[in-house]
């Protein structure tokens, strides 16, 4: 085994029951774990990239495009995202 060190674990915020948000209902919860599970098949995609360079680039893409989309609601566009 490699002692290599491995890339950081991505922690990715929680529903925030504080800010006055109500529970999620069971669409939006399956919703949310399918948006989650695609973002870590996305990052673990993204660690075979060979250069260090690409790599970041396309990391530091998909942080910024899930941060930004991390408010939609209208499930067309969660589900079947146009250009």
């Amino acid at each position: 085994m490699s002692l290599a060190a491995k890339p950081p674990r991505v922690r990715l915020a929680a529903v925030s029951r504080s800010s006055g948000q109500t529970s999620l209902s069971s669409p939006q919860f399956l919703r949310r774990q399918q948006v989650l599970q695609l973002y870590r098949k996305i990052l673990r995609a993204i660690r075979e990239v060979p250069a260090e360079q690409d790599r970041r680039y396309l990391r530091d893409w998909a942080r910024e495009e899930f941060k930004r989309n991390k408010d939609a609601t209208e499930e067309v566009r969660i589900g079947n995202p146009q250009p």
